[in-house]
């Protein structure tokens, strides 16, 4: 990113999503990236951020059941004891979403919302619940078909770990940094890069559905 826009870029690793959107709100932050897609959704809504990509694979929310359930269908969740991150993180209102999608209302069923995403299959293992929601980018979810339990239902995709940039960072430099991102792949060292971020590559084209995601999850 240094090298496109021909300027210095510091990393800024922030703990707390408060400290974030004021950084947004602020226009501390002359980009910003982070894995709950909804807070970079709410710079380009609210602050004025431009989007410049997001990366593959897509997030997802994965409706889990263990090893031995009788559910073959999304439709047979209802009326089911269903595990959940918390109320406020963003996976939880992502499955929230999903299930909507599939006519099943989240506040009319009975819903365990738990700390953690980990957490979800403590539940799912110990028959506290029956079926769970987590993320597809989750350690959970990597394991899970594994170690001999299912996947019931896959949501439609959304970005993940989308990248934007304040509104003084100009459209040329918002090219020449997405042409770099892009690039990545095509040598070792950009591989290296992508390695250790966890991600394949970037996709500068789901603009479209960054702008309707906040929509989606109705917030």
């Amino acid at each position: 990113m240094g090298r496109a826009i021909k300027a210095k870029v510091s990393v800024v690793f922030v703990r707390e999503f408060k400290q974030l959107e004021e950084g947004m709100q602020s226009g501390r932050f002359d980009f910003v990236m982070a894995r709950p897609s909804d807070y970079p959704a709410r710079g380009m809504r609210d602050y004025g951020y431009s989007y410049i990509a997001s990366t593959k694979p897509d997030g997802q929310c994965l409706i889990i059941v263990p090893k031995g359930s009788e559910l073959k269908s999304i439709q047979e969740v209802k009326g089911k004891r269903i595990a959940l991150p918390e109320q406020i993180a963003y996976m939880s209102r992502f499955c929230v979403a999903a299930l909507r999608d599939q006519g099943i209302q989240v506040g009319q069923e009975n819903v365990q919302f738990v700390r953690e995403q980990a957490a979800v299959g403590f539940y799912l293992d110990n028959r506290f619940a029956d079926v769970g929601g987590v993320a597809s980018y989750s350690g959970i979810a990597k394991k899970w078909e594994k170690d001999g339990n299912r996947i019931l239902y896959k949501s439609v995709a959304q970005p993940y770990f989308p990248l934007v940039a304040h509104k003084r960072i100009k459209p040329d430099q918002l090219r020449a940094i997405q042409a770099e991102l892009l690039a990545l792949p095509d040598s070792e060292a950009g591989k290296d890069v992508l390695k250790r971020i966890g991600i394949e590559q970037f996709d500068t084209s789901s603009e479209p559905r960054m702008r309707e995601l906040l929509k989606w999850l109705n917030i």
